[in-house]
């Protein structure tokens, strides 16, 4: 049976998160996008050490009036985060604080991978984050932090790279992170990365 992970994406909106989500799945930057109205679902199915997984990415409205209906189903048994900011717009790394807040009074676990995404890097002229700032609070909230361009072809590997890092990290897990029905949090284990038979991190990321 095919395991299915939920990959939730945050963030404020026209910072690209549903061009990410279109970039990760269907390999293209969409021509045209509207604002996103409650949520937007996609997945694709990958292959990690010979076990095919279906990661569902979930792309929520950035508006807080298209949220409030959905948000709650919106965080219900979530197994990874990707808080999503444009770089060219410092109030969209500043609104993180109130994106992580949100995401921790919905008891989103500790343990459930989170990921930082610096988005539009290809427009290096007008960037307004800088690189050592938002390392510094990706550290700061124990996340990874990845640069990319879901309009660039050339990034299109790194974009894939956020949603594999994830499905790899949750692959890893014994027991996979999660919330029953009424939102209390599971019991969680220490992520782990896998190994091959030399004792290397087989991890794609």
């Amino acid at each position: 049976q095919t395991r299915i992970f939920k990959i939730i994406v945050i963030g404020d909106s026209n910072v690209g998160k549903t061009c990410l989500t279109f970039r990760f799945c269907g390999g293209t930057f969409p021509d045209k996008t509207e604002a996103t109205i409650g949520v937007d679902f996609r997945e694709k199915t990958v292959e990690i050490e010979g076990e095919r997984i279906k990661v569902q990415v979930w792309d929520t409205a950035g508006q807080e009036r298209f949220r409030k209906s959905m948000v709650e189903h919106y965080y219900r048994n979530v197994h990874a985060v990707v808080f999503v900011y444009d770089v060219t717009k410092m109030t969209s790394f500043t609104n993180l604080k109130m994106w992580i807040e949100e995401c921790n009074g919905h008891a989103v676990p500790p343990l459930v991978p989170r990921v930082l995404v610096g988005n539009k890097c290809d427009l290096k002229d007008l960037i307004q984050v800088p690189s050592s700032m938002a390392l510094k609070f990706a550290d700061a909230h124990n996340m990874l932090l990845f640069e990319t361009s879901a309009k660039d072809p050339k990034e299109s590997q790194n974009v894939d790279a956020i949603f594999m890092c994830l499905a790899c990290r949750l692959k890893a897990q014994r027991s996979l992170l999660c919330r029953d029905l009424e939102g209390r949090p599971a019991q969680a284990r220490r992520l782990d990365p896998a190994h091959d038979a030399d004792g290397k991190n087989s991890c794609p990321c």
